[in-house]
């Protein structure tokens, strides 16, 4: 789910910028991209917390 809605969010060239791994870059997927991160703590928490940033993002814009 926070893949899914991170990538919509930023798109995947926005991930790769983010967080420079190569399954965000090369040829990416949501299957290949879980499995990396399933075996990968590091990105794992990367991501959870890009995705955690995004909804305080969010929250900020709709306060205003």
């Amino acid at each position: 789910m926070m893949l899914t809605a991170l990538a919509a969010h930023y798109g995947w060239a926005g991930l790769a910028e983010r967080i420079p791994v190569r399954c965000f870059s090369s040829q990416p997927s949501v299957p290949s991209s879980l499995k990396f991160l399933r075996k990968t703590p590091w990105a794992r928490e990367k991501v959870e917390s890009l995705y955690l940033f995004m909804l305080r993002e969010r929250r900020r814009e709709q306060r205003s």
